[in-house]
């Protein structure tokens, strides 16, 4: 184990000559110039422009909708609505249960017979240019039947509430929609998941102190700067073809085959450069309008969507309310927890509630524990993925009471947290035990830490201190590999790069090939050109995509041994390979890479190979953070005065890009902790959708993030590799309401802590 602050080199990775390094990043150039394509750059000769017409009402029965107008208007050439989808149309495919069901994927793309929230699609328009598109949404008729909306997780799960829909009923665990006569008990609560260790009941009696606390989070936006756009073009042949900026192009492709009624084998996704995704465009919106619009019309047709639409008619992510008991005796030991959880899902089943349930105590071994989570469904925009889905949720819930507890005992809040560390073969809540990562040694580096040591210097001061777990699984990746004549490998991918993943992989496979970064060619191509590779996302590409590179390293490096042996005239097992050099035992001769790349045609031909894995699965990741904040008594506005970053991250493949994630991650949690929240009219009408008016942080709003590596190595990786992408956002939301807590003398249990709200709690102190 080593520790590393984020100016260091690593300790641990100076074992390598290529991983741990800092080369400048492969797509670095054409993104600073401005060359990179990016999903609004397509450009397509003929290509028409598409405009989506949402919702006015939060929810809505859809009566009818007239599209003559709109279709007479000059320059208009297709107009779709929910019945040019013929998944909804014809019902062909209905998975029931599953999240994925490719009924509810198009119904969320375009609503059918209700619109669920404001913002929903109802219909869309191609035109000759994006003016004659909007000007011809106007002329669209549609006759709603306004019903009344359920705005609030607690008006949803009341057994008297409005169904949003007509056959959920709750399910134990992920099982959701109903089939036939197995109807269940319809509600508004599409499942329910439950972890459970030991008895809870006899840990609660062993327990000398018990601490209970309701929590609540507020939606909050991803906040990318790149709106949705995607370009469609179907050919007279019935090939599609799809451009758009997606976090995965194969599930894509997968999606639009399902709800278009198309063979996968039909349809090309081509992934373009991405401006931020943080796990929001893993799904789809605008592929499959674009889609039947180009049908319909016969021409390419491109759908950008604008900043208001990006707010009212993407996936945030859940607001949640939450309740959480935990018991520990005297001497400083956790007995028991139990833990409520209900996650707003929005206007379809789906919510991350999952990660909550399963990562909140991960920090701890609690041998008696009870969570609960809820996933409800609201007429609010579908929640999606949002770095580390559902985590940072769950650690607001469970560290503040972590932190009462150790208050109540008179334990330093590290010293606790230590007492009580997950360690390998304590068992997750899932019952599953815990391989190496590390807990301890990162919360003996945050209290050996000079800014643990220091202590605050003025008055309205607070610091907070938490920690945050995520498991992180794995999924399937493919790489390919071809030997240039010169040495240089070309390194194809399938993976979108959204933190300069390329490089992170082509690292990699350097290292195994002897090779520097800059020897190695990453691209990333399209699904006709390479195997399934699963999306960018779950902190998983460095780790898996970068498997399938070593894999495909090896297997090349295994050829060119073949080659070698030939040249040599000697048997292959004769030959060893170390740092890019062929060496023959019996004759002691030795070949560059180099060189003997420049004979391979000479030696049976070029050298490719292509290579997919499936993950071993990534382990756990544990992240912590020390937040200093200065309270302004009068306004209630909160300064961030100081924060320092920690993180177990097994092996920093580059530890610049791993810097770089744990303070994009950071930042990300303190907005969400102090001033981001969708805000809702009564209506259930988003107020705040523009950058204006959605308070994200800004370079004037946080200190610089100093960050502490960790490395521990993971196991289960050739070079010991985490997932480092998003880990970094959960500990901030805790961190940072107990710096405030701590700073005003009022333990803070709702985000965002926006200036009115912390200082109403000022002005209601002690009554």
């Amino acid at each position: 184990m080593t520790t590393t602050t984020g100016s260091e080199q690593s300790e641990q990775a100076s074992q390598y000559n290529v991983v741990g390094t800092r080369p400048i990043r492969h797509d670095g150039l054409d993104k600073v110039i401005g060359a990179a394509k990016y999903g609004a750059d397509i450009q397509l000769t003929g290509m028409l422009h598409g405009k989506v017409l949402r919702s006015p009402h939060a929810h809505a029965r859809i009566k009818s909708i007239e599209t003559s107008k709109a279709e007479a208007l000059p320059g208009v050439t297709a107009v779709v609505t929910a019945k040019d989808f013929p998944i909804i149309l014809d019902q062909i495919i209905d998975l029931a249960e599953d999240r994925g069901n490719p009924r509810l994927l198009a119904e969320h793309c375009m609503a059918n017979d209700k619109a669920r929230y404001k913002g929903h699609a109802v219909a869309a328009v191609a035109a000759t240019s994006p003016h004659i598109a909007e000007e011809a949404l106007g002329l669209i008729e549609v006759d709603y039947e306004v019903l009344t909306p359920i705005l609030s997780i607690e008006d949803a799960m009341k057994e008297d509430a409005p169904l949003l829909h007509d056959n959920l009923s709750t399910h134990f665990k992920l099982e959701r929609f109903s089939r036939g006569d197995d109807m269940g008990v319809q509600s508004n609560i599409a499942s329910h998941i439950q972890h459970k260790l030991g008895d809870v009941e006899k840990g609660f009696q062993e327990a000398d102190i018990v601490v209970e606390r309701e929590f609540s989070t507020q939606t909050v936006h991803q906040g990318y700067i790149e709106p949705h756009a995607s370009t469609a073009s179907w050919a007279g042949d019935g090939r599609l073809t799809i451009w758009t900026c997606t976090q995965g192009a194969f599930p894509i492709r997968s999606n639009c085959s399902a709800i278009l009624n198309v063979p996968e084998s039909e349809i090309k996704v081509i992934p373009t450069e991405i401006g931020g995704g943080f796990g929001a465009k893993a799904t789809m919106y605008l592929e499959p309008v674009a889609a039947i619009l180009s049908r319909k019309s016969g021409r390419p047709v491109k759908v950008i969507m604008s900043r208001k639409d990006v707010f009212e008619g993407t996936g945030p992510a859940a607001a949640s309310i939450m309740r959480t008991k935990i018991g520990a005796t005297n001497e400083g030991k956790i007995t028991a927890a139990q833990i409520w959880m209900a996650f707003d899902a929005g206007a379809y089943p789906g919510s991350p509630v999952g990660g909550g349930t399963l990562c909140a105590t991960g920090p701890y071994n609690i041998e008696h524990l009870l969570v609960d989570g809820y996933d409800v469904v609201t007429n609010h925009q579908k929640v999606q993925a949002y770095r580390a889905p559902g985590q940072p949720q769950g650690a607001f819930c469970v560290e503040p009471v972590i932190d009462e507890l150790a208050e109540k005992l008179g334990m330093d809040p590290l010293d606790f947290r230590l007492k009580n560390a997950s360690k390998e073969g304590d068992r997750m809540p899932n019952g599953v035990p815990h391989p190496v990562f590390g807990v301890v040694e990162m919360e003996e580096a945050m209290k050996a830490h000079d800014h643990y040591q220091t202590p605050l210097t003025g008055p309205n001061q607070g610091r907070g201190v938490a920690v945050g777990y995520r498991w992180q699984g794995g999924q399937v990746s493919s790489a390919t590999i071809a030997v240039n004549s010169n040495g240089t490998i070309n390194l194809i991918t399938g993976s979108v790069d959204i933190g300069g993943s390329r490089t992170a992989v082509a690292m990699q496979a350097a290292e195994v090939l002897g090779l520097s970064a800059e020897d190695v060619a990453p691209t990333v191509v399209d699904t006709d050109t390479i195997g399934f590779t699963a999306n960018t996302g779950g902190s998983r590409t460095a780790f898996d995509t970068g498997f399938a590179a070593i894999q495909a390293a090896e297997d090349i490096k295994r050829q060119l041994i073949a080659r070698a042996a030939l040249i040599w005239d000697v048997e292959e097992d004769e030959i060893t390979f170390n740092a890019g050099q062929f060496l023959c035992a019996r004759t002691e001769d030795t070949i560059s890479i180099k060189d003997l790349a420049a004979r391979l045609m000479r030696t049976g031909g070029p050298v490719t190979t292509s290579v997919s894995t499936n993950s071993p699965g990534i382990g756990p990741v544990i992240a912590g953070n020390i937040v200093d904040v200065e309270v302004d008594p009068e306004t209630g506005k909160v300064d961030v005065l100081r924060y320092t970053a920690f993180m177990d991250v097994g092996t920093a493949v580059h530890p610049s890009y791993v810097e770089g994630q744990i303070q994009g991650g950071t930042v990300q949690g303190i907005g969400w902790a102090l001033n981001e929240g969708y805000v809702y009219n009564e209506d259930g009408a988003m107020l705040n959708s523009s950058f204006l008016d959605y308070r994200m942080p800004t370079t004037l709003d946080v200190p610089m993030i100093d960050t502490v590596m960790i490395e521990v190595p993971n196991p289960k990786h050739p070079f010991g590799l985490r997932g480092v992408g998003e880990a970094p956002i959960i500990p901030p939301l805790p961190a940072v309401a107990l710096a405030v807590s701590d700073a005003i003398g009022v333990r803070m249990t709702s985000l965002p802590l926006t200036p009115d709200v912390v200082l109403e709690a000022m002005e209601n102190k002690g009554k």
